[in-house]
């Protein structure tokens, strides 16, 4: 196998690429070699999503154009793994010919049975047993530049909202062992990584199918034990879930952000009843009140969905009112997507595509007036930054405060004439902000 060139395409969410990158080390300890480009990949592997529609077309444009490229370049295999391959994988078969191997959610680990098998000319096709747990051997090939990476602490999710499609193609909520998980943790430690964020379909469930009781508290205080971690992140908390030990660890842990991602989707309750959520508009409140009332200067981040099957104008209004109230200092907003087999997708009064994306429009146009106010209330303080990257032709640095989660959400700029490298931790004075992002000087 040695020399053979493997061109890697991830798409989709961070739980996707901490996949990807257990691919790649499984098959760069075979000796294959990495390439960024398809004109010289004997192996072209593509780890697809399918959560939402435009992430489908995505991975179905990105298989067909890497298929062409089979047919007149170098190519001698072409692999599809990831959420597409296990939910369409007999169309995937049937209809485009130039694929050789297909591998489900629950089997990436089987990656180079995969390759060596394209290679001799057989077709491979791995996308049974969703509730197996992928073991993970040796070393992942970080992608994320180093300094910080993504641990993904659980497989699968039992909620079934009636919009998601995830349980179906991911299988039933099942934990990482923390043994395992912490292993890992060192692992990346030694590899120079320095902040881990906490990934799962919901983070906050972690523990119950393997110990009985939730556990993600007692995972945080084994991680931060760790040498050479600095920040621990938690993103994907079902709201519903939050428990007082999590709390207690999140506010005393030293190395745990204040720092909280909670997709709540909506603030009525007839639509989160209606979505299948298992929370209330009153309890939403009470978990927010109390987050900042334990923790003062938490950072929250949710995720919404605009235009719900039977969302009435009232109730898009009665969201408004909960977002301008809560001030949520990072928001996104989808406009909803309805996925084939789920029971959202087949129910009456369905929002026409150009309301739904008004909606959005004006949920993160009020969003966007509430963020720029909270960046300018940044002001004054003094902060840890981790550094990013050098701001070209410029004696400043791009960084990341705990408040910030790397891809998603904002910079702050430090303006220096020192030295500095990417991972460094800086104490920063924010002396203003522009929009999103916050401008600092070095302390």
């Amino acid at each position: 196998m040695k020399n053979k060139k493997i061109l890697f395409i991830s798409l989709g969410c961070d739980k996707n690429l901490v996949d990807s990158e257990v691919m790649l080390g499984i098959l760069a300890d075979r000796g294959f070699e990495m390439t960024d480009t398809e004109d010289d990949a004997d192996i072209i592997i593509i780890n697809t999503c399918c959560f939402i529609n435009d992430a489908k077309e995505e991975s179905i444009n990105t298989i067909l154009e890497m298929a062409e490229y089979k047919k007149t370049g170098p190519c001698k295999a072409l692999i599809v793994t990831g959420c597409l391959a296990q939910r369409y994988k007999q169309e995937i078969v049937d209809e485009i010919p130039e694929v050789d191997a297909v591998i489900g959610t629950s089997k990436y680990d089987e990656i180079f049975d995969a390759v060596d098998q394209a290679l001799k000319g057989s077709h491979f096709l791995d996308v049974d047993d969703l509730d197996r747990l992928p073991s993970v051997p040796g070393k992942r090939i970080l992608t994320t530049g180093g300094h910080y990476a993504h641990l993904k602490i659980a497989e699968g999710c039992d909620k079934h909202c009636t919009y998601c499609i995830i349980p179906k193609i991911r299988g039933n909520y099942r934990s990482v062992p923390m043994e395992q998980l912490l292993a890992e943790a060192a692992s990346l430690a030694e590899q120079g990584v320095k902040e881990l964020i906490l990934v799962a379909q919901e983070t906050t469930l972690y523990g119950m199918d393997l110990y009985g009781k939730k556990s993600l508290h007692i995972l945080l205080q084994e991680l931060a034990k760790i040498k050479g971690i600095r920040w621990i992140r938690i993103l994907y908390c079902y709201p519903e879930e939050i428990y007082p030990e999590l709390i207690e660890t999140i506010k005393n842990e030293k190395k745990v952000c204040h720092y909280l991602d909670m997709p709540i989707q909506h603030a009525s309750d007839a639509i989160l009843k209606r979505m299948g959520r298992r929370t209330t508009k009153a309890q939403l409140k009470e978990t927010v009140s109390l987050l900042r009332k334990e923790i003062p200067d938490i950072v929250l981040r949710t995720t919404l969905i605009a235009g719900f099957p039977g969302e009435t104008q009232e109730q898009h209004e009665e969201l408004m009112e909960f977002v301008d109230e809560m001030e949520f200092e990072r928001l996104g907003v989808f406009a909803y997507s309805p996925e084939e087999n789920t029971p959202a997708a087949s129910m009456p009064d369905q929002i026409p595509e150009e309301v739904k994306e008004e909606r959005r429009d004006a949920i993160l146009e009020l969003q966007q007036e509430i963020a720029f106010d909270k960046a300018a209330d940044m002001v004054g303080r003094t902060l840890y930054a981790m550094i990013e990257g050098k701001v070209a032709d410029e004696p400043a640095y791009v960084a990341r405060t705990y408040a910030d989660s790397p891809d998603i959400d904002g910079y702050v700029f430090v303006n220096t004439g020192e030295m500095l490298m990417s991972g460094d931790f800086v104490k920063v004075k924010i002396t203003g902000s522009a929009e999103y992002d916050l401008i600092g000087e070095l302390v």
